[in-house]
């Protein structure tokens, strides 16, 4: 039985060293070696978000919140547990002249359970809701947050990737180029000094192109980070152009972000809690009571024996609760100004986004779709015609550079409209960009006047409901 193994030139002389090892071991070897040079898979952004919304470390603290916010609620609108107290003494009974009538022991014992006033735990229950809002606002704000830099930076490897291969390429050419003219005879200084610009340009490119080379690894070990894997996982995202949609008027991206927004609506539903603890801070002011049956009993005897109800309650009956009720109503008036602050500052966001977007895809509407295979089949042509002398060395090297530059200014650009489109996500609540499923294959977005899933609180009605 023969086994036919694809062959790299470069294992040739891995099979030379081998020769004298026997031919499992070697076959081992060169297969071992052969998986450690296969190239990572490539992967959908789509694909990436559903892998760091189901692996992300940061994201399990978020998932965690509501539970515990539920369990916390769950108990907030009971009373407190009955208590149990029993005493026990010794007693001594005297005549009226001293004599010692009896003795004994004496014991008593009463079940107290604790009241409040109405209201009040239903305002105690409002507030652990408020909780578990707020901890469900921010596991959606999260996972939202979490997506849009997955797919910003999925666009920043893919575009990295291609700076660095066009970066490698140039400056490979200008080597290739300058190897030819200095096994040339050069005649005068002109050529000279041409040998010597192509040196330079190319150790210029070798720096650029290291430069990207770097700038591909932090942003697979930010995609790594995110997604949960190793940090040096190999990782190559598939080159998919996101999918621009021209932007919403204004007028909508506002009213969707005063309903949809993660930060607004997290202060709103804050404002509603502490006007929920305003209530309670006054409804303090009259203190639980307990009330509960007694007994209590002599030993040896059979004929004294005290049963009744026992209420206790705190004295004074009207506490002082002014400071409190003050704490309480400034953290309101705190949590009302963070809601104007916050939506003063959301407002920013978006009009700040929607220009930086609009500017953006204007400036990729003037790119041709095929600009940039035409900037490499003029650097390839120039290339060819520099070697035959039709093309001069100022024209030849600043065509290259050119090339380059065009080529990271049209990746710039696109990664630029894709992290303001993200903005505006964020900020609005929407979904503007059209996805991918992890196959790649395109799906519609939802439309950009859906309506928010419940909100906890309105950002429009600062003023919280009083139950």
């Amino acid at each position: 039985m023969s086994f036919l193994i694809p062959m790299n030139p470069s294992f040739f002389p891995l099979f030379r060293s081998l020769a004298g090892i026997g031919a499992p071991v070697a076959l081992t070897l060169i297969a071992t070696a052969a998986i450690a040079e296969k190239p990572a898979a490539e992967a959908t952004p789509e694909a990436l978000v559903a892998e760091a919304l189901g692996h992300n470390a940061e994201l399990g603290f978020y998932q965690s919140q509501p539970a515990g916010a539920r369990a916390v609620g769950r108990v907030a609108g009971r009373l407190d547990l009955p208590k149990a107290e029993f005493q026990a003494g010794q007693i001594r009974s005297r005549n009226l002249d001293q004599s010692l009538a009896g003795e004994g022991a004496m014991w008593a014992a009463s079940v107290r359970q604790s009241f409040e006033w109405p209201g009040r735990l239903g305002l105690r229950k409002a507030i652990a809701n408020q909780d578990v809002a707020l901890a469900t606002l921010g596991l959606e704000a999260f996972r939202r947050e979490l997506s849009g830099k997955v797919r910003e930076n999925a666009l920043g490897l893919a575009g990295a990737e291609e700076k660095a291969r066009v970066a490698e390429a140039v400056a490979e050419r200008f080597r290739a180029l300058r190897e030819v003219l200095v096994q040339r005879d050069p005649a005068g200084i002109a050529p000279q000094l041409e040998v010597r610009i192509l040196e330079a340009t190319e150790l210029t490119l070798r720096r650029r192109a290291s430069e990207f080379a770097l700038a591909v690894d932090a942003e697979r070990t930010r995609l790594n980070l995110l997604r949960g894997a190793a940090l040096d996982a190999p990782l190559r995202v598939k080159s998919l152009p996101p999918e621009l949609p021209t932007c919403p008027p204004l007028e909508r991206l506002m009213a969707a972000a005063n309903t949809n927004n993660f930060e607004l609506r997290t202060r709103a539903a804050e404002l509603a809690q502490q006007g929920f603890r305003v209530d309670l801070a006054r409804h303090e002011r009259w203190p639980a009571f307990e009330v509960g049956p007694m007994t209590m009993g002599q030993d040896g005897s059979t004929l004294d024996r005290i049963v009744g109800v026992g209420v206790a309650f705190p004295l004074p009956l009207w506490q002082p609760r002014t400071a409190n009720i003050a704490a309480a109503e400034a953290r309101r008036q705190q949590a009302s100004a963070l809601l104007a602050a916050a939506r003063r500052e959301v407002e920013r966001r978006v009009v700040t986004a929607a220009r930086g977007y609009d500017s953006r895809l204007a400036e990729l509407s003037r790119w041709r779709a095929d600009v940039v295979a035409q900037f490499e089949s003029a650097a390839d042509l120039a290339d060819r015609h520099y070697r035959l002398g039709a093309v001069p060395a100022t024209t030849y090297v600043e065509l290259q550079k050119q090339y380059l530059d065009a080529v990271e200014a049209h990746l710039d650009t696109r990664r630029e409209a894709l992290g303001a489109l993200v903005e505006l996500e964020q900020a609005t609540g929407l979904d503007l960009a059209r996805r991918s499923d992890p196959a790649g294959r395109p799906v519609s977005a939802p439309s950009p006047t859906t309506p928010p899933t419940a909100p906890a609180a309105s950002a429009s009605t600062p003023a919280p409901a009083r139950p």
